[in-house]
């Protein structure tokens, strides 16, 4: 049994140990999803309509497939065995075993969860865990939820679970879940109910352990099996050898089977008495027979019976551990407030100097919800395929997914929202990294790798998107983030992993390949990328045939190549310090990005641009089957994230790499078009610290595009860039095509359009990463200008600001979407005065996936830690670095410099 050494560098060995492979660190985590029904992966309709094909109602009586799901639930990294919470309050009609949410379509804005939980902490081994559930005292409104969401349209608000009532009076539990590792094999659980409510209440807590379903699909596994011990309850499986969930207290256990209740779920009959389902049914229903009188079988459960004061709480101890232990009771106060203490003194290692209480207790919930998001994600696709009756050599267009057979999902992975979102998604996981590196830079850096391992990228070289299509397209922002992770280890150490880099960089630029190949219609280095992961943020949807027939050029799409060529070529000087062979490379790389740049701002025989001199913006291009063009003046997303495409390559190229900057030199000279660019648009000049500015855009055009970004009647909100202008509120852009007219309007919160899924909007909220981006490419810029280019923000205010000024203006503003304002409320979360008020409510924080334009409350995915998560970023990169460590080099300053005849190795 391992305690630990001291707090202070103790979760700092233990990720060490993990990742040396010493110790398992990692083996036992909050691995199991929060929804598996109503996925993809259990999808064997003939329509592929998954919500409908497995549904919550089924989900309590249906053994899954491919995973499981469960409350605050945690299982080892294959999903063997799994552990998660249970609850009745005695008046539920169904045992409380699962998060309930509305489906795609009984939700006026899509798919949405209808319960509240928080991730109050985590380590990034996990061996201290901490999850909240708010449980309702009275009958969940499971009905009143579905009917009364259904009848609302598009342009109401959503009705959430607080505004049925369910919570007056404060007639609920606080439900708080405690995990402590005493050793990698060895797992403390403390379950504490608060009574929040005016009187007595009696709450049933059924921690439950069970099997994943393995034994009965093709090619099954071995039946596992639980059985009643003394004070414990036996697992055995024949991978994980025998386990004991160690139960203290008066807790009856309940043993039925993870098998289907067919008879309720399909009216046919039952393989077994005890079925998945029998727990629920014994203590809901009083049904005799229901659950096993052996105690044995594959899914058990352990019954309290907590009759709890009003203000007071009960609490239940549990301990899963690899052996049967003689005391599990003697040290578990000890070694759950060691850990405690340990988590706190990781935390403040992390947290840099000056920040205030908010702002720490803002970030450690950020990465608590990054860490609770990972989840183990199970697909074999070509098995999936063939039990679907489809020939995986055949691609079949009426089955989803046909053409990627050859994947083989079987990792922890990090999943956008563990409810909406359970499934994994390229440009998500990404940015994901970034939060993740702050306190595990092993697992953010084996993300990254993941989606480029041979299982997962195709054999054409495309990266999967995401389980509902990988074929898909999105953004390809894969390099961007393994170069910020490569150098954040580089910072932080002072060697890189250059094993880690070139192997992304070989398998990177197979899917460069694939772009350049697939996504460029023309030939002529301009891109047609498809939705690009902005839903519907254009007139059409970019994923369909136009209804005009024709292609659209996209602004994004062309500058999300430019950016990748960027970051690519930033690689390959990298990698060209050990090995010439990547300095032909990097200048492969600025040959296509010198293209891309020209295409961006060509004006054609039809004297149409994605430029718009006019505007100062970029915009999509309508390319018409009779040769004409128009351009599609919404200013969007679509137009800025040209700005996005900005690097700085140095210091001292010209002496590190003379051979590239002389061939840069001779290549832009040979070809005129490339000359004119630079000459008009751009400088191939290097800076006072011989730093070279990489851009699609001039200081003409910056500033130009800079004052409308910072406009706050345009992009600029009270908490960060939106997605839509907001000039369109007032002048939606329309478009007639056959006498329809199709448009685009400012819609702060949740879009009016089905466009693409039910709860998709880009129309004028604002997401984190692409506030990122943003944020981003203003250092670049800043530590290529440096601090006397400034501009005016806001625009029309009369105050200048460099870039490096107005990069923490809106991290700051994004900041502040989560922190109290001087009554007390968090923008977050709106005008929820039990949020603002409650002792109870008022320190949760929820990270949603995107956020009111004009006043910050959260909106989608309640959960999406994901990519929100990346206000951890936000809220401390400025603490950390200054204005002048920017301007002297920032992260350009860490790479080696080759003087002139020095070799490169």
């Amino acid at each position: 049994m391992t305690h630990g050494g001291g707090a202070a560098d103790a979760e700092r060995r233990r990720l060490a140990e993990a990742d040396d492979k010493v110790a398992p660190w990692r083996r036992w985590g909050p691995y199991l999803s929060e929804r598996q029904w109503g996925t993809v992966r259990e999808d064997y309709s003939a329509d592929g309509d998954a919500w409908s094909y497995f549904t919550h109602d089924q989900a309590r009586s249906r053994a899954y497939r491919w995973g499981e799901d469960g409350i605050a639930g945690v299982s080892d990294d294959k999903q063997r065995l799994c552990f998660a919470l249970a609850l009745w309050n005695g008046r539920d009609p169904i045992l409380k075993e699962r998060m309930f949410g509305l489906t795609n379509t009984e939700g006026n804005h899509g798919e949405d969860v209808k319960e509240y939980y928080f991730y109050l902490d985590n380590t990034p081994t996990h061996s201290y865990m901490k999850f909240l559930y708010k449980y309702p005292q009275g009958e969940f409104p499971y009905a009143d939820l579905v009917e009364t969401n259904r009848a609302r349209g598009r342009r109401d608000f959503e009705y959430e679970l607080l505004d049925t009532g369910i919570f007056d009076e404060d007639r609920y539990f606080d439900v708080v879940v405690e995990y402590a590792k005493a050793g990698p094999e060895d797992l403390l659980v403390e379950i504490t109910a608060h009574n929040r409510g005016p009187d007595e209440a009696t709450l049933h807590l059924l921690p439950t352990l069970w099997f994943r379903h393995t034994w009965s699909w093709a090619g099954g596994t071995a039946v596992p099996g639980l059985r009643a011990t003394e004070g414990a309850v036996r697992a055995d499986h024949e991978e994980l050898g025998p386990r004991w969930l160690h139960h203290q207290g008066t807790g009856t256990p309940l043993f039925t089977d993870n098998e289907t209740d067919n008879a309720r779920v399909f009216g046919s009959e039952n393989t077994t008495p005890y079925v998945k389902d029998g727990i629920g049914r014994h203590l809901v229903d009083g049904e005799p027979g229901s659950v096993n009188p052996e105690g044995t079988g594959t899914k058990a459960a352990v019954h309290h019976v907590l009759s709890i004061p009003a203000g007071e709480s009960a609490t239940v101890r549990l301990r899963l551990a690899d052996s049967e232990l003689a005391d599990p009771w003697g040290d578990f106060g000890q070694v759950l407030d060691t850990r405690r203490t340990e988590a706190d003194t990781f935390y403040r290692g992390v947290l840099p100097d000056g920040m205030g209480d908010e702002e720490r207790h803002l970030v450690r919930q950020a990465l608590a919800g990054m860490l609770w998001s990972k989840q183990y994600y199970y697909l074999d696709v070509q098995r999936w395929l063939s039990e679907h009756g489809v020939d995986p050599l055949a691609s079949d267009p009426g089955v989803r997914n046909s053409a990627w057979y050859h994947m083989v999902n079987d990792e922890i992975m990090s999943m956008p929202d563990t409810w909406e979102y359970p499934w994994f998604a390229a440009w998500d996981l990404a940015f994901h990294t970034l939060a993740l590196s702050m306190v595990d830079i092993a697992f953010a850096k084996s993300q990254l790798d993941l989606l480029l391992r041979r299982l997962y990228l195709h054999p054409n070289g495309q990266i999967p998107a995401y389980e509902w299509n990988f074929g898909d397209v999105n953004p390809p922002v894969h390099a961007w983030a393994v170069l910020f992770v490569y150098e954040l280890e580089k910072h932080r150490t002072g060697h890189g992993d250059r094993a880690f880099l070139e192997n992304a960089y070989q398998k990177l630029m197979k899917n460069f390949t694939w772009w350049l190949n697939r996504k460029d219609a023309d030939g002529n280095n301009v891109f047609q990328g498809g939705f690009l992961g902005l839903d519907n943020i254009g007139v059409f949807d970019r994923s369909a045939p136009l209804p005009t027939g024709g292609h659209l050029d996209q602004a994004d799409g062309t500058a999300w190549m430019a950016l990748y060529c960027q970051n690519l070529l930033d690689i390959a000087i990298e990698l060209a310090v050990d090995n010439p062979v990547y300095v032909e490379q990097a200048q492969m790389l600025f040959e296509h990005f010198a293209w891309i740049a020209v295409a961006m701002n060509r004006i054609g025989k039809d004297n149409a641009s994605l430029w718009d001199e006019e505007d100062g913006f970029f915009y999509d291009v309508l390319r018409l089957p009779d040769g004409s063009a128009t351009p599609l003046k919404v200013r969007s997303l679509v137009g800025l994230i040209p700005l996005a495409a900005t690097s700085v390559i140095g210091g001292r190229a010209d002496r590190s790499f003379p051979e590239l900057v002389e061939g840069a030199q001779e290549f832009i000279e040979r070809h005129p078009a490339v000359e004119a660019f630079v000459s008009q648009h751009a400088t191939a000049d290097p800076n006072e610290d011989g730093r070279y500015l990489f851009a699609l855009f001039g200081e003409d055009r910056l500033r130009r595009i800079l004052a409308r970004m910072l406009d706050e009647d345009e992009f600029l909100g009270p908490h960060g860039i939106r997605s839509l202008s907001r000039h369109h509120a007032e002048h939606p852009y329309t478009f007639d095509v056959h006498g329809e007219t199709y448009g685009v309007g400012y819609l702060p919160a949740e879009s009016d359009s089905g466009m693409f899924g039910g709860n998709s909007n880009w129309r004028g909220p604002v997401w984190f990463p692409i506030n990122i981006l943003l944020i981003r490419a203003l250092l670049n810029l800043h530590g290529y200008h440096g601090p006397d280019f400034t501009v005016e923000c806001p625009t029309g205010s009369g105050r200048m600001l460099n870039l490096y000024e107005v990069a923490r203006e809106i991290a700051d503003r994004l900041t502040s979407t989560f922190l109290r304002d001087s009554d007390g409320h968090r923008p977050v979360h709106g005008a929820q005065p039990k949020f603002a008020k409650d002792p109870h409510w008022k320190d949760l924080l929820l990270f949603y996936e995107y956020f009111h334009g004009d006043n910050g409350a959260g909106l989608g995915a309640s959960h999406q830690t994901g990519w929100t998560g990346l206000v951890a970023a936000t809220a401390t990169l400025f603490h950390s670095l200054s204005s002048d460590d920017w301007s002297r080099g920032g992260r350009e300053s860490l790479k080696p410099v080759r003087e002139p005849g020095e070799p490169l190795s």
